[in-house]
């Protein structure tokens, strides 16, 4: 009787998410380590949370739906008690605020960077689960802080690379938006859905112009307009007057758009801000803009978006233009849902994978992250001399790693070290052993030397870019190489 032949597992990956090598870990982290150092510049400090929170913790501020808990990924521990992967990083902050409220400083100044997670359909560049940076100040009421954020945003992104002018800070105010609603008659809880179709309506205006934000205010609006066809997006069903209030609160110089007290509250303080920030010297780099929306609901006051101005091509010479790569605001309601109290908030939230994404686009042409120094192997009885070798460039501050494959094949271990993008490797055959010496294979030189030689009896004869040193001399010899390259490398330990 035949045996049953054995199932074979699938590697497969879950919808949403993804892998990453270290092609896009290296970069990421050295733009966390950036972007950690303005925010400590600012007197942030760092916080971590657990990823996990209780569902309620989160609460109906997740996210900009109309039901609570809507998005996000939930299960019952032991004791039946819901649990959710936290949405972002803010409802997490909240709450450990509250939880530790009388310990901490007041003004409470954080910074915290994670993955987030939501159970959302995915599509491209959109996934189940992605990195953010946040910054935040809880116990600080006055929108000097709201200011503040903006300008370290704006020293953020220089500090990454991107120029002046290739990017703005945009702010607005959720009072004046609640003016404007208030004064077209939408206030109230029974007129939360076309409150929020009014407020994503606003939000289009730099994608579909004024006369797309007025269809989409009115009946609604096709995909091509002209022509009356595509998909059909129902709009709020505002009369001609409502929606000439609106749209007259997205123009400056139509003056005040609506006569109440949130609009007028939330205009001072956007006059407040533009003072600061013009004080400061950042006039050219922050802006009042009246389109800003951002989408969470706990939003209470200054709202603001970085976006990214310069346009790139893709690799089939499509423009390619980012947009929005963080944004934030004022949330006095959040942390007070735990201590029956408002808790003045602010903070700003970074899109960590979309900003990388950019910074890829600017750093084409930079030069590529090297890997270690390899030691191949000649001799596998002569392993622990080998491994003397590694341990004497680690002692160093040289990244080096021994070949741990199957040594028999001399090409293979060269093509392995071509494949870590190593600047050289160290080779030592009983020749250069009995004499103290090893051979040292520039591989950055040496290709350089390869594309410029064409004939091969030229190529055995020069050996490119490979010289002998004593043992002694090793450190000294990879150290010159890894500077003439311009290839950092490490401190000595201990």
């Amino acid at each position: 009787m035949a045996k049953d032949k054995p199932t074979k597992l699938r590697a497969r990956m879950p919808r949403g998410f993804a892998d990453r090598g270290p092609g896009e870990l290296v970069p990421t982290r050295a733009m966390l380590e950036t972007i950690r150092r303005v925010y400590e510049l600012y007197g942030f400090e760092a916080l971590e949370t657990p990823f996990i929170e209780y569902t309620d913790a989160l609460g109906k501020f997740l996210p900009d739906q109309d039901r609570p808990n809507e998005g996000v990924f939930s299960f019952q521990d032991d004791d039946e008690q819901w649990l959710s992967l936290r949405y972002d990083l803010t409802a997490p902050l909240a709450r450990h605020v509250a939880e530790n409220f009388d310990k901490l400083p007041k003004p409470f100044r954080s910074y915290r960077a994670g993955w987030v997670f939501r159970n959302e359909k995915p599509g491209p560049g959109r996934f189940r689960q992605f990195m953010q940076f946040d910054a935040d100040t809880v116990g600080a009421p006055t929108v000097a802080a709201d200011a503040e954020l903006c300008m370290m945003m704006a020293d953020t992104l220089e500090a990454l690379g991107i120029a002046r002018g290739d990017y703005v800070i945009k702010v607005n105010n959720r009072k004046v938006l609640d003016g404007v609603l208030e004064a077209i008659g939408l206030g109230g809880d029974e007129n939360a859905g076309r409150r929020l179709t009014v407020l994503r309506a606003i939000d289009k205006s730099d994608k579909v112009g004024i006369s797309g934000v007025r269809d989409l205010l009115g009946e609604g609006r096709w995909e091509n307009p002209e022509a009356k066809s595509g998909d059909f997006t129902k709009g709020a069903g505002l009369d001609e007057g409502q929606i000439e209030i609106v749209l007259a609160s997205l123009d400056p110089a139509a003056g005040q758009a609506a006569e109440n007290d949130a609009y007028r509250a939330g205009k001072a303080e956007l006059d407040e801000i533009r003072e600061f920030v013009n004080a400061a010297g950042y006039a050219n780099r922050i802006r009042i803009d009246p389109s800003v929306v951002r989408g969470l609901e706990y939003y209470t006051g200054p709202v603001f978006e970085a976006e990214l101005t310069f346009e790139v091509k893709d690799e089939k010479g499509r423009p390619v233009r980012f947009g929005s790569v963080g944004g934030g605001g004022r949330y006095d309601g959040l942390v007070g849902r735990f201590r029956g109290e408002a808790v003045p908030a602010t903070g700003f939230s970074i899109g960590v994978s979309r900003l990388a994404s950019a910074l890829s686009y600017l750093k084409q042409d930079a030069a590529p992250e090297f890997g270690p120094v390899v030691v191949v192997v000649m001799d596998r009885d002569q392993t622990a001399h080998y491994m003397g070798l590694v341990g004497t460039l680690r002692q160093a501050g040289i990244r080096a790693e021994m070949y741990l494959g199957n040594p028999k094949n001399l090409g293979n271990q060269f093509k392995y070290a071509d494949r870590r993008n190593s600047p050289c490797v160290v080779i030592q055959g009983s020749d250069e052993r009995a004499s103290g010496q090893v051979q040292i294979k520039d591989l950055i030189e040496g290709a350089k030397a390869a594309a410029a030689i064409t004939d091969n009896a030229e190529w055995r004869e020069s050996r490119p870019a490979q010289f002998a040193c004593g043992e002694d001399e090793l450190v000294a010899k990879v150290r010159e190489l890894l500077d003439h390259h311009g290839v950092p490398h490490g401190a000595a330990l201990g």
